[in-house]
């Protein structure tokens, strides 16, 4: 999807979509979401006991609204030498409105792995469902240990943004690389540059918040 809202892009509801205060904006989940972003990533293929990150070819990516073709190339990256980000774009295909569905995603991943493994997991409830939020974290956890990055398509109004995003809501891509289970967080992949680094420690809470109501590959 692009980037940021537009009037081309009016279809979601911002108002819709934003989580819950309960769930972004308390205090204990801000200082949880602050932490996350201050901890440092480690060297990429880094595995230890509940820790594991994996080794990818990253690149921004090279238009306002090519996130979905990033974010398809960043996961193909950890098990196979990628196709460009133009190639993507036109399997997906996105077109100057973004990547519509996050289906085309698992379709494109699946076609170039000859694989059946991604599957596409819709998270139509905001907030998630306590049944939803299991799934992800089960699909985090199996999909990194078997070097499967995982694709998610969020919708981040401004009361929920990743490190360093602009003040309003915003349409994305990004790709899931990593994990810890010591204090629940993702490494997060992201395309877009507006973090000052191309990963980033996301806290899983936040990243269950970000993904209604869209979906994942995984």
């Amino acid at each position: 999807m692009p980037l940021a809202s537009s009037a081309a892009a009016a279809a979601p509801s911002a108002t819709a979509v934003e989580p819950s205060a309960s769930t972004v904006g308390s205090p204990s989940a801000v200082q949880a979401q602050a932490a996350a972003a201050a901890k440092p990533v480690p060297t990429l293929g880094y595995s230890a006991q509940g820790v594991r990150t994996l080794n990818i070819d990253f690149q921004y990516q090279q238009t306002g609204y090519w996130c979905g073709p990033a974010a398809t190339r960043i996961a193909l990256s950890a098990r196979i030498s990628p196709p460009s980000q133009q190639q993507l774009a036109n399997e997906l295909p996105t077109d100057e409105n973004g990547t519509d569905w996050i289906g085309q995603v698992t379709r494109v991943l699946n076609n170039h792995l000859g694989t059946g493994w991604y599957e596409t997991k819709e998270m139509p409830n905001d907030p998630p469902t306590q049944a939803q939020r299991d799934l992800l974290w089960r699909d985090v956890v199996l999909d990194i240990d078997n070097n499967y990055p995982i694709v998610a398509n969020i919708v981040a109004p401004a009361n929920n943004h990743p490190p360093g995003y602009p003040n309003y809501t915003i349409w994305h891509y990004f790709t899931v690389i990593g994990y810890d289970t010591s204090d629940m967080t993702v490494l997060i992949a992201d395309p877009a540059g507006f973090a000052p680094t191309a990963t980033y420690w996301l806290t899983f809470n936040q990243l269950a918040t970000l993904i209604p109501p869209k979906g994942y590959s995984a």
